[in-house]
């Protein structure tokens, strides 16, 4: 069994709701109440679910960047909830984070250099004060930047670049877990791609461990082991990333899974499509019970008065944690086997011509003058004419192109 390096124990954090003049508390805001789990040396725990199920105030609480109103967060078998600051700060240099937004993240008043070395102004001792501008050209080119614009402001790169700023921060210390809070949901496909490529290749070079946080759940199976789903504050669901996504038990992860769409043509009208009735419960006052049971198509009156707990249940081919008091698998997608049919023509090939035309030569394209720009740009004049194909094509996200 790999070691476990951190776990969190019936995680608990409730903001209080004020009014009035005196701002007595009338109520409180449940954003997370009672979360458990284990993450393993090297593993990636991905962390799905809707806007405003606790997913984000989770990562906060594994940080202690917010205080848990109850509960224990363990790193290596110590207690660090109610750690000194001495030791926090001992602590925090083994646990990192990447934030949301790759542009707020990062202070527009200091160059790219000054922000990922700050880190070893906290902690001297990592790196000596006449090494730590090479350590940090060294951690721009292990995130793929131009160690030489180190002298930049972040202003003067691209979005994906600026993510990649602030995973070299993340790393400047060597930390055992990485704290990953939506870290490509602000960004294009094309570069998601890249920086979720970039955190596999960290991870397999420095022995990392992720939690995932995000939305995207085909960008969650990509970089997890395994998957942990969130509602209301609670886990409903935890296991392998191919038990949760190819044998879902409870209702709630079924639901998520039949809104995702299906690339394949071969397999649309085969998803089986799970609608939900209602609104997302206040977390100021969840339902008793199960806090899934007012959109649950399988309530019963059991599933109002008693809250189900995480445990392992049958999935089909074994068992995996899941909050259901009825909980059996599903198949949402079925797969067909298409390898004995013929394909369509209008697939197969994969050549465009004059990709990248009037993008000039930082697209990828030939340079252009004004007049032959102009010709690209015209219509056919017949219907019979051959259309240009879309010039469209993705500029790879490097700093020879910054945006």
């Amino acid at each position: 069994m790999p070691e476990v390096v951190l776990s969190a124990q019936n995680l608990v954090k409730h903001y209080p709701i004020r009014k009035g003049v005196l701002r007595r508390t009338v109520g409180q805001v449940k954003a997370v109440d009672g979360v458990s789990f284990e993450l393993h040396k090297g593993e990636t725990l991905g962390i799905v679910g809707e806007s405003g199920c606790g997913k984000s105030t989770l990562g906060r609480l594994l940080m202690r960047l917010e205080e848990p109103t109850a509960g224990q967060v363990f790193f290596e078998g110590q207690d660090w909830s109610g750690a000194s600051p001495r030791e926090t700060r001992h602590l925090r240099r083994n646990i990192q984070i990447v934030f949301q937004d790759p542009y707020t993240s990062l202070n527009p008043r200091m160059t790219v250099g000054d922000i990922i070395g700050e880190p070893f102004e906290i902690h001297g001792d990592v790196v000596p004060k006449g090494g730590r501008r090479q350590r940090v050209q060294e951690l721009l080119e292990l995130v793929g930047l131009n160690p030489e614009h180190i002298h930049r402001y972040p202003h003067q790169f691209s979005g994906g670049q600026r993510q990649r700023i602030g995973i070299a921060r993340g790393i400047a210390l060597n930390p055992r877990v990485l704290i990953c809070d939506e870290p490509v949901s602000a960004l294009d496909v094309s570069v998601q791609a890249q920086v979720v490529n970039l955190m596999e290749k960290l991870q397999d070079e420095l022995g990392l461990a992720y939690v995932f946080i995000a939305h995207d759940l085909s960008v969650v199976r990509h970089i997890s082991d395994r998957v942990g789903v969130m509602y209301l504050g609670r886990m409903a669901e935890i296991g392998e990333e191919d038990e949760v996504y190819s044998r879902p038990t409870h209702p709630y992860t079924q639901a998520l899974l039949s809104a995702v769409p299906v690339p394949d043509p071969t397999l649309r009208g085969k998803r089986d499509q799970i609608v939900l009735v209602g609104d997302v419960p206040s977390p100021a006052n969840p339902p008793s019970g199960c806090r899934f049971h007012t959109r649950c198509w399988k309530a019963q009156d059991t599933c109002k008065t008693l809250e189900p707990e995480l445990e392992p249940r049958p999935d089909g081919h074994g068992e995996h944690l899941s909050a259901c008091h009825f909980a059996e698998p599903r198949v949402i997608v079925e797969t067909v086997d298409v390898s004995d049919l013929q394909p369509d023509a209008r697939f197969v090939s994969t050549e465009t011509d004059d990709a990248g035309a009037g993008f000039g030569v930082e697209g990828g394209g030939e340079e252009l003058d004004s007049g032959q720009a102009e010709d690209r740009a015209r219509p056919p004049a017949t219907e019979d004419a051959v259309r240009p194909s879309d010039p469209t094509r993705v500029v790879e996200d490097t700093t020879d192109n910054p945006r």
